[in-house]
């Protein structure tokens, strides 16, 4: 009966984080797009190149470490406890994904700030 127990939430737990993988993965490099055509200043071959690199491994990361956190242990054998447990891990995972969401937006504006820093040094050494 435990085991049953384990793959219903097996079954509940791995399409949330797959999907909340998905959907935050989408939402942040389809915005990330915009960020990236600004950093490499228009040209959009290295933009998008750059912005599908940092998909990928955003997808690896997120995707490998809803899987290292997968196992659950059922003490009790109850769907309480498996309720529980799958809400525990499935708001620890979301919380994972806001940080990293959070990290990569960092990345993003450190990258615009670095390309007007150059932009402003490039005028200056233009002017004089």
């Amino acid at each position: 009966m435990e085991t049953t127990k384990i793959l219903i939430g097996y079954a509940i737990y791995l399409p949330i984080a797959l999907l909340l993988t998905y959907y935050v993965s989408k939402t942040l490099f389809k915005n990330g797009k915009i960020f990236m055509l600004d950093i490499f200043k228009g040209r959009e071959d290295i933009a998008q190149a750059t912005n599908k690199l940092f998909e990928t491994g955003f997808y690896l990361l997120n995707i490998g470490f809803a899987l290292m956190i997968l196992e659950i242990q059922l003490y009790n054998n109850n769907y309480q406890e498996l309720i529980e447990k799958l809400s525990y891990k499935i708001g620890g995972f979301s919380i994972y994904l806001g940080l990293m969401l959070f990290f990569n937006l960092y990345f993003f504006f450190r990258g615009k700030r670095k390309a007007k820093e150059t932009q402003t040094t490039d005028r200056l050494v233009f002017k004089a």
